[in-house]
């Protein structure tokens, strides 16, 4: 059943003063230089009392259209910096780590790992900083909470970028992320780390030894050297269920998709996804036919968003975006 505007607008309206705001920038080892003066980290605390934290670059006073960076189920902020830092040129980027995942608190009720929690802590986390409407870059789960968001507050959503998601997601991909989810890796060393991407991301082709390392310290933290996973393994327990998969008892998310109508919009898939069919893409187009899409070759799920011509495409959208407000 989607969320109804109530439910998402009484959880962002419960966001208490956070416990504690820093705004010194932190440095962290993700496989890239990253100049201390970057970003800013950003602590806020929500409505169930849950300490998060996301990434703020950029000059906060931009009068441009801010960016939010929504990332994949098991994944955080750490994704989107290569992206975030040229957007930031010329704007603000926020970037968040979900209850569960990175820097943010781990929730100890695993049932608040759902996209309609996380979209009210995203509308949070834009209120507590004065960001009225944003474009959003969604990855994977960051694109149903996209869809979402148009469907419940859609004066927020002024463009969105759908990394590798639709309303609709296939069975394969499904199967693959629940068995990742069931049987969480626990690499010995940063090279057992790279070695267990290779095998588990299928589909991602001419990557170099550089790359897959790069890849892996933005997927694993840094525990005193050992490479651990970078989220709640409850959140295993939120993943729909074998027999839902397999049964074709997933739900969908068309009608929330058709909220986006007036909203620019750009899809990137990968061109060997397991989770984004050739027919879904076909059917959003159909549907919607101002609808820009790029497929991104030698990639599975999800594009890293720094391939060959998707940052100029990304800047052309919010462009278009920046023009209409």
């Amino acid at each position: 059943m989607p969320p109804t505007r109530e439910a998402v607008a009484f959880a962002a309206s419960r966001t208490r003063p956070p416990r504690q705001r820093t705004d010194q920038v932190s440095v962290k080892d993700e496989g890239h230089a990253a100049p201390s003066h970057i970003w800013r980290d950003i602590y806020f605390t929500v409505h169930d009392g849950l300490r998060l934290y996301a990434r703020d670059y950029g000059d906060r006073k931009s009068t441009a259209l801010p960016v939010v960076c929504l990332a994949g189920l098991t994944r955080n902020s750490k994704d989107f910096h290569d992206i975030a830092v040229p957007l930031s040129r010329n704007r603000r980027v926020l970037a968040l780590d979900y209850r569960g995942r990175g820097l943010s608190e781990h929730a100890s009720d695993w049932t608040s790992y759902n996209p309609i929690v996380e979209l009210a802590d995203t509308l949070a986390l834009m209120a507590r900083e004065g960001v009225e409407e944003a474009a959003v870059i969604g990855t994977s789960r960051g694109g149903l909470i996209a869809m979402l968001m148009a469907a419940v507050r859609p004066t927020a959503l002024k463009a969105v970028v759908l990394n590798d998601i639709g309303p609709e997601i296939s069975t394969e991909g499904l199967l693959r992320i629940r068995g990742y989810l069931q049987y969480a890796p626990s690499p010995a060393h940063w090279d057992d780390a790279r070695d267990i991407l290779q095998k588990s991301n299928p589909g991602f082709h001419n990557l170099s030894e550089a790359e897959w390392t790069a890849f892996a310290r933005r997927t694993f933290r840094d525990a005193r050297g050992v490479p651990k996973i970078d989220f709640d393994p409850n959140l295993g327990r939120t993943f729909v269920s074998y027999d839902d998969i397999v049964y074709g008892r997933v739900p969908t998310l068309w009608s929330q998709f058709a909220a986006m109508n007036a909203i620019p919009a750009l899809v990137v898939r990968g061109e060997n996804s397991d989770l984004l069919s050739v027919g879904t893409v076909e059917k959003m187009r159909r549907l919607r036919r101002n609808l820009d899409v790029i497929t991104v070759p030698g990639r599975g799920h999800a594009p890293f968003l720094t391939e060959d011509g998707i940052l100029d495409a990304i800047e052309k959208l919010i462009a278009k975006a920046d023009t209409h407000r």
